[in-house]
């Protein structure tokens, strides 16, 4: 009788606490919902307003102006056009929240009424079109009405908030400026990292979350193939670069399929060769550039030392000079792999399951793309980081694309058009109850009701 009493007991208990746990995250959407006006005109205006990498002055001055407004203090130009907002509300852990800022050189071709007619000139003096084509238009509302929400609940929460706007995200090289520009030194050091970003492969409304390697090391690698040019009708007076760069190519296939270790991820891939000039004339040189992608860092090593020896063995075997043997650089843009803490993550994948429910909340597969926010965790002594995924498509959209076979447009692709109501919606809910989770005032948690 006791044991059944006892049972009881918990059962109660866990209901209280359920209801307590919706209870809070409807009141939290409630306010959400009231604040999505002001919230979709802002997303708007990113839209209408993108920025490349390194020239994002606007954008970080909308987004600076937004955080003052809210009480934070806030400082520009760090690491460029990065920004940094920092919100002391009493004792207690750091949590950074971070957004990108730039854009992408595409033409838009959504056929919103909001679409970006946007033109600007690179760094190459080029006049290119710009687009939000990632989604980080969607990375800044949310942000920004998190802060908002986050802002209104200071009396649910304590500690401090490091809001951090970062720039060139598109280039690798965002997070690394900002850290080199003292972004730990100058600021408040997190006690965790938190980010989001959008994914065109889950429904508006849902959350994606993997645990471990989540995105890839990526290296770029330039390879100069030397030769000995002449006429195309005296092939055997020269060394041909075509011919050498083509047995460099085929080489280079066999680094994945048979040295690295068939479990380790791996990705080697030529994605540019320039050469030579005209039909009968064999040039002295050809250009090759490779994009390289692992999880590991000895499998990284591995991959970028095994380029250099084919390279350098294919131009031996061909008879060159040491003079003349392929010149292989291994450029200073190399973002490190994302690793999302598995404590941590389980940690706020139990969040977002009270928050939303377990059925909107989905573990998904690692990618071999690249994000530069790795960084931030990988300061010694390490920051338990997570980034997760935003569903931000219409989930008929999606079935259709799954009975049709025709894919849905990716992230930067010129036609990727993020469901922005949804989308941003759920993106304020989950990170404002991740934020009232990790910096909650003692005794109580994101669970209670925030009335």
């Amino acid at each position: 009788m006791l044991r059944v009493l006892f049972l009881r007991g918990l059962l109660a208990a866990a209901m209280v606490l359920l209801g307590s746990s919706l209870t809070a995250a409807s009141s939290i959407q409630s306010a959400i919902t009231g604040d999505y006006g002001y919230l979709k005109d802002f997303y708007i205006d990113l839209h209408r307003h993108p920025e490349l990498s390194f020239q994002e002055n606007r954008t970080a001055d909308k987004i600076a102006a937004e955080l003052r407004s809210l009480g934070f203090e806030v400082t520009q130009q760090v690491g460029g056009t990065g920004l940094v907002g920092v919100l002391k509300n009493g004792p207690g852990p750091t949590l950074m929240l971070r957004t990108d800022l730039d854009a992408l050189p595409v033409k838009e071709q959504t056929g919103l009424p909001y679409a970006s007619t946007r033109q600007t000139v690179d760094e190459l003096g080029k006049t290119v079109d710009v687009m939000h084509a990632c989604g980080h238009d969607i990375h800044m509302t949310v942000f920004i009405g998190t802060a908002r929400r986050l802002v209104s609940l200071k009396d649910r929460w304590q500690g401090t908030l490091v809001l951090i706007g970062q720039p060139a995200e598109e280039r690798g090289a965002g997070a690394r400026m900002m850290l080199e520009d003292g972004l730990f030194e100058r600021f408040p050091r997190p006690d965790y990292n938190l980010a989001l970003h959008v994914s065109p492969e889950l429904p508006a409304g849902t959350v994606g979350y993997t645990k471990g390697y989540a995105a890839a090391n990526v290296d770029s690698v330039d390879i100069t193939v030397h030769g000995i040019g002449g006429h195309g009708a005296y092939p055997h007076k020269t060394k041909d670069p075509v011919v050498l760069a083509a047995k460099i190519i085929l080489s280079l296939q066999t680094l994945v399929s048979r040295e690295v270790p068939p479990l380790d991820p791996a990705v080697v891939t030529v994605g540019s060769v320039h050469g030579g000039t005209k039909h009968n004339i064999i040039g002295d040189r050809v250009d090759l550039q490779l994009t390289v992608r692992s999880y590991s860092d000895a499998v990284r090593q591995q991959l970028l030392e095994g380029i250099k020896r084919i390279a350098l063995a294919e131009g031996r075997a061909y008879g060159l000079p040491d003079s003349l043997l392929p010149t292989v650089t291994i450029k200073n843009e190399a973002t490190p792999s994302l690793y999302n803490d598995p404590d941590f993550t389980g940690r706020m994948v139990a969040v977002f399951e009270r928050t939303l429910g377990k059925n909107r909340v989905k573990e998904v597969s690692p990618t071999m793309g690249g994000e530069d926010f790795a960084r931030y965790g990988q300061v010694e002594p390490k920051i338990p980081s997570l980034m997760f995924k935003l569903g931000s498509v219409d989930r008929s959209r999606l079935n259709q694309a799954e009975e049709s076979g025709k894919p849905l447009p990716s992230l930067h692709s010129p036609l990727y058009a993020p469901l922005p109501e949804p989308t941003i919606k759920t993106g304020v809910l989950v990170m404002t109850s991740a934020a009232l989770e990790l910096l909650a005032k003692r005794g109580t948690s994101h669970a209670d009701s925030p009335e």
